[in-house]
């Protein structure tokens, strides 16, 4: 019987942990509001911009739009397109968009996922099946990807037991040769990022969709990051390097809807050059006493919350809304990336979209971390390299001056030798 970690009540006696259980009397809504509110006080502050992590913040009038639109299917249930044919018809109308966003051909097919992790199981899962119907592949298999790659990739190697290998990369992008070097008969997928996570850098896609059509290989574009920011930057005049279906070896991209697609958490797509490849995606699972069971991806149950979240922010804010929000961003990045270069940091790479990663020859970045934390900043910091880490949303153009003021106080603090147990904490 469990009881010391407090997961069942001891014959005679009352759950140890008396503190966490249930209550035995209902409370007001009023009560509970306050109690919450209560406890979110220790939060971050990201209403205020001073996260770059972890959220996306594109405005009130954003967060309105999907607040309204997931309380509003919050009960719905994408599991049941025939019960609930609207949900369905919102998210055809989501993928048709980031379809077309992306340069898909006709025939291309995808679906909405719970998150970018997911997404990239799904193309993954379908890349494996798809090996083993063409090509024979049973056993043994691998997928070569840049080291920059995210660990989702790690995740599905795992679940399905696929070999990840990852391979070096050069001046902080994919290397096609050395990845070239790694493949084998058994290798299933290459991968490339649009961008990486870390340095916030699109991987060259077009010598790697050379190399998976002459391989005779799946490649897999990860634009969980830039796959709803990246169209709208390139509209907005940046010459970015080609990464989509517009690259004929691009055999399935992912793309974050509640990342630069500002939905609401979980919500991400995932899309594949044919429905033939997308239907290896499939769940086919059965027989049970109600038939089969058949799901686009491992969810069984999808919250129609996200779903129609996703729609409505999209016809929310449309290509010109779209345009305006990621203008903010890259003039955002740019803010930053001036400042940080006054204040002798080296960005790293040379980013475009939303991410950067910048480097100080004299100061400990975990050192600089901790002294923003202490601001009240919450942001990210690499370790091989180590740099400081961003991840820009719109309102950052508003408050980069704040960052740059409080990071330009934080370097003084670190070259001028102060130390506290944040610092000491975080440079270990």
């Amino acid at each position: 019987m469990l009881t010391s970690a407090g997961l069942a009540t001891p014959p005679g006696g009352r759950n140890a942990m008396t503190n966490n259980a249930l209550p035995e009397h209902g409370q007001p809504w009023d009560a509970l509001e306050a109690r919450m509110r209560e406890m979110a006080e220790g939060d971050v502050k990201w209403r205020d911009g001073r996260t770059g992590l972890y959220i996306f913040n594109a405005g009130e009038d954003v967060a309105r739009v999907k607040k309204a639109a997931y309380a509003m299917f919050s009960e719905e249930n994408g599991l049941g397109p025939a019960a609930f044919p609207s949900i369905a018809q919102m998210e055809r109308d989501v993928v048709s968009f980031g379809l077309a966003l992306l340069n898909a051909p006709a025939g291309a097919a995808g679906a909405m996922t719970s998150g970018g992790t997911d997404s990239i199981v799904m193309a993954v899962k379908a890349a494996r099946d798809h090996a083993r119907a063409k090509r024979g592949l049973v056993s043994g298999l691998n997928i070569v990807a840049p080291m920059t790659v995210h660990p989702a990739f790690d995740k599905a190697g795992m679940i399905m037991d696929i070999e990840i290998r990852r391979v070096p990369v050069k001046d902080f992008l994919a290397d096609p040769a050395a990845m070239e070097a790694a493949i084998d008969s058994n290798t299933l997928m290459i991968v490339g990022s649009a961008p990486c996570f870390p340095f916030g850098l699109i991987d060259p896609i077009e010598a790697l969709g050379e190399l998976a059509e002459r391989k005779n290989v799946w490649l897999h574009v990860d634009a969980c990051v830039g796959g709803y920011i990246a169209p709208f930057v390139r509209m907005n005049g940046v010459d970015l390097p080609p990464f989509d279906f517009a690259i004929a070896g691009v055999s399935s991209i992912s793309g974050d809807l509640h990342k630069y697609g500002y939905a609401s958490k979980g919500a991400s797509t995932v899309f594949f050059r044919t429905q033939e490849m997308r239907d290896f995606m499939t769940f086919d699972a059965g027989p049970w006493p109600l038939g089969r069971m058949v799901t686009p991806t491992l969810a069984g149950t999808r919250p129609g919350g996200a779903i129609a979240a996703a729609w409505a922010v999209t016809q929310f804010l449309g290509v010109e809304g779209y345009r305006e929000k990621q203008r903010q961003v890259t003039e955002a990045r740019a803010k930053i990336e001036t400042g940080v270069a006054k204040l002798g940091f080296r960005v790293l790479g040379a980013p475009q979209l939303g991410i950067i990663s910048f480097a100080h020859e004299k100061a400990d970045a975990l050192a600089l971390y901790a002294k923003m934390h202490h601001r009240g900043w919450f942001t990210a910091a690499l370790i091989d390299p180590k740099a400081l880490h961003l991840m820009l949303s719109p309102k950052h153009n508003d408050v980069a001056h704040e960052y740059l003021a409080d990071l330009e106080a934080s370097l003084a603090d670190v070259l001028g030798g102060a130390t506290d147990q944040m610092t000491a904490r975080y440079a270990h």
